[in-house]
């Protein structure tokens, strides 16, 4: 590894005011290494660098469009080879054909029939559907007595059921095909396997009954497509509701368990949402902020050379973009961006990059909003005698590779 190379770890990922203040005030981007891989990449860390990178046209996400060939170690296959290490084959190339290796107009062909379907009707027709699913799964762990997890017993079992509903899964099949994407999402080893096995299977048979007999789901409306482009292939539907349930599931319920974890070690500003309620409109973009679940972006490649962020780039050189340190960037949000302040005012959008920006900005983000939005309300607000059930000292992080530390486990008492 070269001197000028910084090897990261975990710790320093998950960090905001750790290497990344040493970063933006550098003049060119840093080289780094992410943790558990070996190819050294150039990292963005200052919000308005970042916002430029995600929306530049000469960084790309698909390395074989690179003219005339990247070449070298790729941290992205790096990446992709730990993810799906063991899953057979022809069931891997649904996750290896997402939306976000993508670019242009293949990428716009797609999206544009997730982006229809993904409809602002849709959404709010859920709402009602997740007031309920969490307020069923609240009452019948209070009513318990004891101690429970709440990202395990609570959060992952509310977003597989939005996740669910939103596909269009028939409530007949539910509790099978909610087991296999339990396994999949967050099983091991052989579970895993068969988990993604399961779904492609099922997924498969419900796009045949939907191409006979559509319904008002989200797969009846990717199967119609629009009448402006050809429609989406079968291999091409399946990734796209697996990218749901990859995207849909783990990542919103751990961001969930993180952003009550937040509030708990901030215990002013928890008093002040409880005192307030109002102040959940502030405190949801406030915390997506904060917590920055996806700490570190996808790759992306360079197709010439040009100069970016005060940086000589060369073709096919990597940039990846550190969103955590983004959304904790004193230049956009002034002194000490580490703290946790649910009454924030942010500018026009976001005002955050939580959910990425251009054209892969996430295509759940008002999903994820309400469903924090009503999740907070009725774990925290509507309970005001909801805490930790154990020592902060006590509770169980895991690693993920490229990333920082996950929360294992939430034990709380309502």
């Amino acid at each position: 590894m070269s001197e000028n190379t910084v090897q990261l770890t975990p710790e320093l990922v998950e960090n905001p005011v750790g290497a990344y203040a040493g970063f933006r005030t550098r003049a060119e981007l840093p080289r780094v290494v992410l943790p558990e891989l070996r190819t050294p990449v150039r990292l963005v860390t200052r919000y308005a660098d970042v916002r430029a990178a995600l929306t530049e046209p000469r960084l790309i996400r698909d390395r074989s469009k690179v003219p005339g060939g990247a070449g070298g170690p790729d941290p992205q296959a790096e990446l992709a080879a730990a993810a799906f290490e063991g899953f057979p084959a022809e069931y891997a190339k649904y996750l290896t054909g997402h939306l976000a290796l993508f670019d242009g107009a293949e990428h716009a062909r797609r999206r544009a029939p997730l982006t229809r379907a993904f409809t602002a009707r849709r959404i709010a027709a859920l709402r009602s559907f997740v007031e309920r699913s969490a307020g069923e799964l609240v009452r019948g762990l209070a009513a318990a007595g004891e101690a429970a997890d709440l990202l395990g017993e609570f959060a992952y079992p509310l977003t597989t059921s939005v996740v669910c509903e939103l596909v269009g899964v028939d409530e007949a099949d539910r509790p099978r095909v909610c087991a296999w994407i339990r396994d999949f999402a967050y099983g091991d080893g052989g579970r895993t396997t068969d988990g993604l096995i399961g779904i492609v299977e099922y997924v498969k048979e419900l796009i045949a009954r939907r191409r006979a007999e559509p319904t008002e789901d989200l797969v009846s409306a990717l199967v119609r497509g629009g009448a402006e482009e050809p429609p989406l292939t079968e291999d091409e539907l399946v990734s796209v509701v697996l990218l749901l349930v990859n995207t849909g599931i783990t990542p919103p319920a751990l961001f969930l368990a993180h952003a009550v974890l937040a509030l708990f070690d901030h215990p002013e500003e928890l008093a002040r949402l409880r005192a307030e309620p109002g102040l959940l409109e502030r405190a949801v973009p406030e915390l997506l902020r904060h917590v920055t679940l996806v700490r570190i972006g996808a790759s992306l490649y360079a197709t010439e050379d040009f100069e970016f962020a005060g940086t000589a780039l060369r073709k096919g050189e990597t940039v990846t973009v550190a969103l955590l340190a983004a959304n904790h960037d004193p230049q956009e949000y002034g002194h000490a961006p580490e703290r946790l302040d649910i009454t924030r005012e942010f500018g026009r959008g976001d005002g955050h990059l939580a959910f990425g920006h251009g054209a892969h900005y996430c295509l759940g983000a008002a999903l994820g909003r309400l469903v924090t939005s009503v999740v907070l309300d009725q774990v925290l607000v509507r309970r005001p005698d909801t805490a930790l059930a154990v020592g902060r000292d006590e509770l169980e992080f895991g690693h993920w590779p490229a990333d920082g530390f996950h929360l294992l486990r939430l034990p709380v008492r309502f």
